[in-house]
Parts: structure tokens; C-alpha cells; sequence
């Protein structure tokens, strides 16, 4: 590989900028799920609808992060990171212009191909592109994106609901896309690695419908039908299978893009499942978050924008505190207790009620995002730093992966529990309404509250309420949970150093030998 740069920290500003508004793009449509479901201000969109609007960017993330973290070794990480910025330019546009639900899905789908070509490619100029003394914190830096995005997401989506028309979410990706494309002609080195990866058409079909077919199952699970209908287990059959086709064939082929060889790697692969659970119930958090802010405590977009985004700055500090706690602690220890926080403030959400202060609620928040912070960015650095160069496009691609489909199953996974748990409880409720009437306030919280507002039934206003925090303490409780997992795998996986070498990573571990790629 050859690098000629004399300012890598520009690089790294570049790639962070778009780093940024690829997480920002994922999260400013949390606090427009309300506007979306509104038949007046928004496309009336159902439950399901709106599930599918934010699971569809981060499965095509998820999936095509495998070819972008091959098309970034083959041809470079400026050329497809500049890609990348392009079809997002587009795709936000179309979506900002949506006539209808099923419009913006497809459309939000296409701004998940640009950005599964944008993080491999910015990680794998954060990596390479920085001199080895500085690229833990040059990682750091990268990490600290999430924070960003986790703050600006929710204040700028809310600030724009608050003006214009909910399209502005998603045209305010352009002056941005136009700032990365400027950085990445001007001052992006063009990095190219000795062997080129080659792409895989059949398998990156293969991983987009079976992670297709596994959401698609899960969210139908949560539907009125229930999860054993077959609408919920066929496609979750046959999605299982499709992946279980797609990592056989990944297993057998000499240059993957999903490269199955790289979980040999014990760090490697606890990380990754460990970050994917984070992600998994950070994902889901927020999108019940939004909806618990607005339609329980009444606070508008903005207001509520401005809350979630308490949890950037604890982000942020996090990833600040991270490299220095990870030297006094080791990795594995800072990450464990990055974990513990961040799954107790999940669990937290079953102390909230209607009159709960929104000071405390931004305070948990802050909390869950230092836990993030501490995990993120050393366990990103450690899992880099243990593959050899050039499996770094590969190693980029299944790192960045790990945080879509985590994002994508969390909300899926967990917005099925909720709504599932939420008809369970406001049934008894809806009895003498009619059966078109019923079935309509059956579908989600804010249905059940257009038709109380409808009927002007204050008590059926306040039923949905309380069967809404029934289901919020179900699901928090769901969340947490599966969160703790995470620490046990950080326990188990990385175990300790075999000597306090600092190679490459520079949060405490030695790489290992190429053993997982030998032959």
C-alpha cells in the first residue's frame, strides 16, 4: 500500500464529517416518526410503516458494507468514499420528496447503499491514513462521530420539524455531502493496498435478503397476527437459511467480503458481537424513546430532539475518557464496565412514568452514552489492531456492519416486543368501539390516540398512555437484559494480554500472528 499525505489529521477530519452525517442520517428520523404517522402533516404512516422507513437505511447499510469494504481495497478508500457521498446526495433528495410510505422505504434504502460505502472507506482512511503513534486517538476521534450524530441527529431533525415540512430532514444531508466531497478531492490521500479483493455480486444478494427476510419476519411478528403466523416464520425460515447459505459460501472463498476467518480471532469476534448488542439496544431505545418523550410527557420534536441528544455528550466523553481507562483498567475491563452502565440506564426505563422530570431523563441518558463511549472506541481500535494490513478493508467493512445490523434488528426486535406488549394491554380498553375503529387503535399508541381525540375520549387518551409505559417497561427490560450479555462476551473473549506490548492499537493488546489466514 502506498500513502503519501503530509496532513493526516485533514483525513481524519474528512472522514469523521462523513462519518457524522452517514450516523446522523440514522438517527434525525427518530424524532420524525410522530410527523410521519400524522396523516396531515406527515404520509400516515402505520406502525409497521415507520419500522420499516428506519430498518430499511440500516439493512442496506448493514448488507452492503461488505462490498463497500471491498470496493474501498480495490479502488481505494477516497473513490468510494466519494461514491458513496454521491448516491447519498441523491437518495436524500428523492426521500425528502416521498408521495408515500412505500416511496420513502425504497428511497431511505438507497441512502443505506451510500453510506455502506462511506464508513468502510473512512475507517479504513482513519486506520491507514494516520501514523501508528496517533492512531488510537485518530480512532477516537472517528468513534466520537457516533456522538455527534447521536446529538445533532435529534436537535436538527426537531429544529427543522418545528419550521418546514418534515422532507428538510433529509435535504439537510446536501450542504454536508458537498463539504465531504470538497475535503475528499482536496485533501484525501488516495490509499491503494498491493492485493485487490474482488467483488461478490451473489453474495451481497445473498446477505441483503436474508437479513431482508429475518427483519421482515420479526417486524410481522409484532403485527396483530402474532409471531406464529406464518407471515412472521416463513420469513424468518427462510431468511436464517439464506444467511446460514451466505457465510458458507463467504467461508469457502479464498478473498471474501465477509471474511468468516477473521471470528478466529477471539478479540475480533467478541468484539463485534459485542458492539452489535450495543447497538442493538441503543437503536431500539431511541426509537421508543421518541415516541415515550412525545406522546407520553407531550413534548414537541424539538423538545424532545434536545433531550436525546443529552445522551451525545456523554457519548463523546466517553470516547475521550476511553483511551486512558482502558491503559489503567485494560480493554477488556473498561469495556465491561462501558457495558454494565450503558445495559443499567437501559433498565432504568422501568422507573419512568408520565411524571417523571425530563432533568432525570436526560441524566440517564447522559449516563447510557458515557457506557457507549467506553466501549466503542477502544473495542474498534483492538479489533482493528489484531488483523494484519491487508484484511483491513475487510476487518472496516465487518466493523461497520456490526453497528446497522445491530440498529436494524434492535429496532425491529424490540419495536415488535413493544407493540406487542402495547396490544396486549390497551385491549381491554378499545371494547364497545367499532371493529374498524378498533382495529385501527390496535395498531400503535398514537393510532389509539387518534381515535381517542376523534371520539373525545379522555379516558381512552389516558388508557393509551398507561398501556404505553406498560409495554415501554416491558421492552426496557427486554433491552437491558440483552445488553448484559455483551459484558459476559467481553469477559470471555478478551481475556488477558499476553504481555503489556502495545502494538498498533494502543488500548493494550499485541497483534496476533496471521494465523487465521494462513493457507
Amino acid at each position: 500500500m502506498t500513502h503519501r499525505s503530509t496532513r493526516p489529521w485533514w483525513t481524519v477530519a474528512v472522514a469523521v464529517l462523513a462519518q457524522t452525517l452517514v450516523l446522523l442520517d440514522n438517527t434525525v428520523l427518530n424524532v420524525a416518526m410522530e410527523t410521519l404517522a400524522d396523516p396531515v402533516r406527515g404520509l400516515g404512516a402505520s406502525s409497521a410503516e415507520l419500522a420499516w422507513a428506519n430498518a430499511s437505511y440500516s439493512l442496506v447499510f448493514a448488507a452492503g458494507s461488505f462490498a463497500g469494504g471491498a470496493l474501498a481495497d480495490r479502488y481505494g478508500p477516497r473513490r468510494t468514499l466519494t461514491a458513496g457521498l454521491l448516491l447519498l446526495a441523491v437518495a436524500s433528495t428523492l426521500a425528502a420528496f416521498s408521495p408515500g410510505a412505500t416511496e420513502l422505504i425504497v428511497t431511505r434504502g438507497f441512502m443505506g447503499a451510500g453510506g455502506a460505502l462511506i464508513t468502510p472507506a473512512t475507517l479504513a482512511l482513519v486506520t491507514r491514513g494516520t501514523a501508528p503513534a496517533h492512531r488510537t486517538r485518530a480512532i477516537a476521534v472517528w468513534a466520537s462521530a457516533g456522538g455527534a450524530a447521536v446529538a445533532l441527529g435529534p436537535v436538527v431533525g426537531g429544529a427543522l420539524l418545528t419550521r418546514f415540512w418534515w422532507g428538510s430532514v433529509f435535504l439537510v444531508n446536501l450542504p454536508v455531502v458537498a463539504v465531504c466531497l470538497a475535503g475528499a478531492a482536496l485533501l484525501v490521500p488516495e490509499l491503494r493496498y498491493a492485493e485487490r479483493r474482488v467483488l461478490d455480486p451473489a453474495a451481497l444478494l445473498l446477505s441483503v435478503l436474508g437479513l431482508g427476510l429475518v427483519v421482515y419476519g420479526v417486524i410481522q411478528g409484532g403485527r396483530p397476527s402474532g409471531w406464529s403466523s406464518p407471515a412472521a416464520l416463513l420469513p424468518l425460515v427462510a431468511g436464517l437459511a439464506l444467511l446460514a447459505v451466505f457465510v458458507t459460501t463467504q467461508s469457502r472463498r479464498e478473498a471474501p467480503g465477509f471474511d468468516v476467518r477473521l471470528f478466529t480471532e477471539p478479540r475480533f469476534a467478541g468484539g463485534s458481537v459485542t458492539l452489535l448488542l450495543l447497538f442493538f439496544g441503543l437503536a431500539g431505545q431511541l426509537f421508543y424513546c421518541a415516541f415515550y418523550l412525545q406522546g407520553v410527557h407531550g413534548l414537541s420534536a424539538l423538545a424532545a430532539g434536545a433531550v436525546m441528544a443529552s445522551a451525545a455528550g456523554g457519548i463523546v466523553l466517553g470516547n475521550q475518557i476511553s483511551p486512558g481507562l482502558a491503559r489503567l483498567l485494560t480493554v477488556r475491563w473498561c469495556a465491561v464496565a462501558g457495558v454494565l452502565l450503558s445495559s443499567a440506564t437501559f433498565g432504568a426505563y422501568v422507573f419512568f412514568d408520565a411524571d417523571t422530570p425530563v432533568a432525570a431523563i436526560a441524566a440517564v441518558l447522559l449516563a447510557q452514552g458515557a457506557g457507549i463511549g467506553l466501549v466503542v472506541a477502544p473495542m474498534t481500535a483492538e479489533m482493528m489492531a489484531v488483523l494484519p494490513a491487508r484484511y483491513t478493508g475487510a476487518g472496516a467493512a465487518i466493523s461497520a456492519a456490526t453497528r446497522p445490523v445491530g440498529s436494524t434488528l434492535g429496532v425491529a426486535v424490540l419495536g415488535s416486543v413493544l407493540a406487542t406488549s402495547y396490544r396486549g394491554e390497551i385491549r381491554p380498553a378499545l371494547d364497545g368501539l367499532a371493529p374498524g375503529l378498533r382495529d385501527r387503535a390496535l395498531d400503535s399508541a398514537e393510532a389509539t390516540r387518534a381515535v381517542a381525540a376523534s371520539l373525545h375520549r379522555p379516558d381512552l387518551l389516558a388508557a393509551a398512555d398507561r398501556a404505553y409505559l406498560h409495554a415501554l417497561y416491558v421492552t426496557a427490560t427486554w433491552t437491558a437484559l440483552l445488553s448484559l450479555a455483551g459484558a459476559v462476551l467481553v469477559i470471555g473473549y478478551f481475556r488477558p494480554r499476553p504481555s503489556p506490548t502495545e502494538a498498533g492499537s494502543g488500548y493494550g493488546s499485541a497483534p496476533p500472528a496471521d494465523r487465521a489466514h494462513r493457507g
